[in-house]
């Protein structure tokens, strides 16, 4: 199994980023606001895609399946860009991670 993670996936967002300054305006707050926004979007794909062909095709239609995973894959681009426009490291966002499970895990 692979160990890609959140430090993997905000190197190559911050790669793109940089590729596309020109373009994209750059990372900050204000930018960062913004890419929520389009990130909820995402997720919102993500979901209409549930909504019309149902879970048993997503488990089992590879083409379905494929599209759903890369909706899903856009709102992890759209995240980490926004990590990276609020200067949240992989570490914080571990420990924080970490910090929250267990206050779920004492919540009932």
């Amino acid at each position: 199994m692979s160990d890609f993670g959140f430090k993997d996936m905000q190197a190559i967002q911050a790669e793109l980023q940089e590729k596309y300054i020109d373009k994209w305006g750059g990372l900050s707050p204000e930018k960062g606001r913004e890419t929520l926004l389009w990130m909820i979007i995402e997720a919102g794909e993500a979901a209409d895609i549930i909504k019309k062909d149902g879970d048993e095709k997503i488990v089992k239609d590879e083409k379905i399946r494929n599209h759903f995973i890369e909706e899903i894959c856009d709102v992890f681009m759209y995240l980490n860009d926004v990590m990276l426009c609020y200067s949240i490291t992989p570490e914080e966002l571990e420990k924080i991670y970490v910090d929250k499970h267990q206050k779920n895990m004492k919540r009932w």
